[in-house]
């Protein structure tokens, strides 16, 4: 009889966002005693066959240079990579239903995105059957003694598994939480008694929260009726409009 592990999948595409993000998916996959798998996805085949053929090539190296980063950080996780027809985001959400979480970078993960998020993160987002981690580049000059994780408690009982993934990330990566709003706060300070929660009462959204506050956040958990406000969370790395470009976002199936 064989059996099957579902992976943590990262989408690779020759970005330094991409690379950046399957190195934030290695602790993912450990905790989960799961392989991380590095997936490229070709340009389509009836684009051109030197095109295609080129594409491949660079998904080699890509796939190559990705797997090279993650072994550097000497941690036991078993990397797998997987070349597969595009498009990305066609390839990603088929591969959701077999997977843990599925991973991607906010810049570079579709070549040929306008929107300043990218078209192929959102619809991952937004049509993916497992929780998607949408993941910025690292900004190195910030000051890292308070890096948050930020939830919103809102007493719905189909949110009780985004708050709970919010405190198994807080958990994993030593980080406190901030919850907005003051709905059973000390339900999971009980549940979780080595995470820092910290409540904020009437704070609204996540998005509204961000643009009104400093707090740095490393992470904001939503559930998948929140993907309208991802581009708020996330925004284009450096974009002056939106203050908190260093965030990260976590996308829970509830």
């Amino acid at each position: 009889m064989t059996t099957t592990t579902s992976p943590v999948i990262v989408g690779i595409d020759g970005s330094d966002a991409a690379v950046n993000a399957a190195l934030w998916a290695v602790d993912e996959a450990l905790a989960r005693g799961v392989p991380l798998q590095l997936l490229y996805a070709t340009k389509p085949k009836h684009l051109g066959t030197d095109d295609y053929n080129a594409d491949v090539h660079r998904g080699r190296e890509a796939l190559q240079s990705a797997c090279a980063a993650v072994e550097a950080t000497r941690k036991a996780v078993n990397v797998r990579t997987d070349l597969v027809d595009g498009p990305a985001a066609v390839a990603l959400v088929e591969r959701s239903a077999q997977a843990e979480l599925i991973c991607v970078g906010t810049v570079g993960i579709d070549r040929y995105a306008r929107s300043i998020l990218g078209s192929t993160a959102t619809e991952i987002a937004e049509n993916a059957q497992c929780p998607v981690a949408v993941i910025r580049p690292q900004d190195d000059e910030a000051d890292h003694d308070i890096d948050w994780i930020v939830v919103t408690l809102d007493g719905r009982p189909e949110h009780t598994v985004v708050v709970e993934r919010a405190m198994q990330e807080a958990e994993l990566r030593h980080a406190p939480v901030l919850a907005l709003g003051d709905d059973q706060v000390t339900t999971w300070q009980q549940r979780y008694p080595g995470v820092h929660v910290y409540p904020i009462a009437d704070e609204g959204d996540i998005a509204h929260f961000l643009k009104k506050h400093d707090e740095r956040v490393q992470l904001a958990v939503i559930g998948s009726d929140g993907t309208d406000e991802l581009a708020e969370i996330v925004g284009p790395h450096g974009h002056p409009v939106f203050r908190h470009a260093h965030s990260s976002a976590l996308v829970v199936r509830s």
